[in-house]
């Protein structure tokens, strides 16, 4: 079948690159430390690491969060998009899916790091208590990378079938994953049928996992912790970092491999715009939060607070409060200053920002116990550097992977849009297509919408 432009989009985009070689053997080189580093761990233990009483939980945890949390681009950005048949959604959906796989992963190892004997994961099946949170999250965390995985895999079909079709040496692998695909008008209804019933269910698992995280807090009496706002705090702070790591990697690939006709400047101010709602939405729990703590005026939690705001973590409190806040909404509030690199400026900081929130979460708390203990110190060593280096570094590569093997965009989906989604389309739907239709070169965008 002749797909006209989007062939290209079939076509392995990630080769041939002096630059791209570069990046793999320095994401290579970065994994190689962190294996080694890890090594390291396991001969000696725990000790390597800065974690040591009162804070027993540091970088591992604080990434298992951020991670976990990052995951949410795909299943309740993509889902929500295609439940809502939002038609601007389909050059998106794809790269947003990948990264919930990838970062599920990375982000599910790190609590088995922190165990410092991963033998001792087995503690789960032999006496695994359903009345502990961390169980809850084990179950829950597994149930989400299932779900993910089979909602990534099942719109990836058709186009693996397309792959099949060209023939080339990873023949027999696009045979084998297109499940005897030929876009036949059945296969495709139970396809959609499919689809339909994943979005459905994956939205309440990816909302459960990160309410779960919470609960591993919350559930506890440690000072600044126990909170019923923590649930959807989480949830809220998972949604805001996901929107911005996808709208890294967009505009990373947008620019690096030429994809302007299929990633555009509308498709950055509505997600732009989300990522303004999830900023002033993030601030109303953190307001929340504080001033719940410091009106109660309870001693604990007061020193918590008083740690955060004046104290050793001060620079980085103040730090996340600009990176999350006062820089998205300096930046998206405008339609005029809602440009690409306002929005890229603004992704970084907030996934910046959501790193050190998690942060100020964790290590805070753990070094201001209730009990008459003096104030802990953590400060990460080395070890735990290069096992946070080399994490990113398997994001990256998993990412060139994968789209050395799958197109990132997807191809079908575009196709449906140009066809069938214009003829369903409501009237104002028709009016604003034109600025984000797939291939539409210098197509008009609505007022107001970013420039190149």
């Amino acid at each position: 079948m002749d797909l006209g432009d989007d062939e290209r989009l079939l076509m392995p985009i990630l080769h041939g690159s002096g630059k791209l070689y570069l990046l793999v053997v320095l994401m290579l080189g970065l994994v190689a430390n962190m294996v080694w580093a890890y090594w390291g761990q396991l001969v000696h233990g725990l000790g390597k690491t800065g974690m040591d009483h009162p804070v027993s939980w540091g970088f591992y945890i604080i990434n298992f969060v951020f991670f976990i949390g990052i995951s949410h681009a795909g299943t309740l950005i993509s889902a929500i998009l295609r439940l809502s048949n939002a038609e601007w959604r389909r050059p998106i959906t794809r790269m947003a899916e990948v990264i919930t796989a990838i970062v599920l992963l990375i982000g599910g190892i790190h609590p088995i790091i922190d165990l410092g004997r991963p033998d001792r994961l087995l503690n789960i099946f032999r006496s695994g208590r359903l009345q502990s949170p961390l169980l809850w999250d084990v179950t829950s965390i597994s149930a989400y990378f299932m779900a993910s995985t089979v909602y990534l895999f099942l719109p990836l079909i058709p186009d693996i079938a397309l792959l099949r079709d060209r023939g080339g040496r990873l023949n027999w692998l696009y045979r084998i994953l297109s499940w005897g695909y030929h876009d036949t008008p059945g296969q495709k209804r139970v396809l959609e049928r499919a689809l339909t019933v994943m979005m459905v269910i994956v939205i309440p698992i990816a909302v459960s996992v990160h309410t779960v995280i919470s609960y591993i807090f919350a559930m506890t009496l440690q000072p600044g912790w126990h909170s019923m706002i923590f649930g959807p705090y989480f949830v809220c702070g998972a949604i805001f970092s996901g929107i911005a790591a996808l709208l890294i990697v967009m505009i990373a690939f947008r620019s690096a491999f030429h994809l302007e006709d299929y990633l555009k400047p509308i498709h950055f101010s509505y997600l732009g715009k989300l990522l303004l709602i999830m900023s002033l939405l993030w601030f109303y729990f953190t307001f929340s939060e504080y001033l719940t703590a410091v009106y109660g005026n309870e001693p604990q939690e007061i020193r918590v607070v008083m740690y955060k705001f004046t104290g050793t973590y001060a620079p980085f409190f103040w730090g996340m409060l600009f990176l999350n806040f006062i820089v998205p909404v300096s930046l998206l509030s405008s339609p005029r200053l809602r440009t690409i690199p306002s929005v890229l400026t603004a992704s970084i900081c907030v996934v910046i920002g959501m790193w050190l929130e998690r942060l100020i979460i964790v290590v805070p708390s753990l070094a201001n116990p209730r009990l008459p203990y003096r104030t802990g110190i953590y400060v990460p060593t080395y070890t735990e550097w290069s096992l946070f280096a080399g994490a990113v570094a398997l994001f990256v590569l998993g990412f060139i992977l994968f789209a050395k093997l799958f197109p990132l965009i997807s191809v079908w989906e575009i196709r449906d849009g140009r066809g069938e989604g214009l003829e369903n389309a409501t009237e104002r739907i028709k009016s604003y297509l034109p600025g984000y239709e797939p291939g539409t070169v210098g197509a008009p965008v609505s007022e107001g919408e970013p420039g190149q």
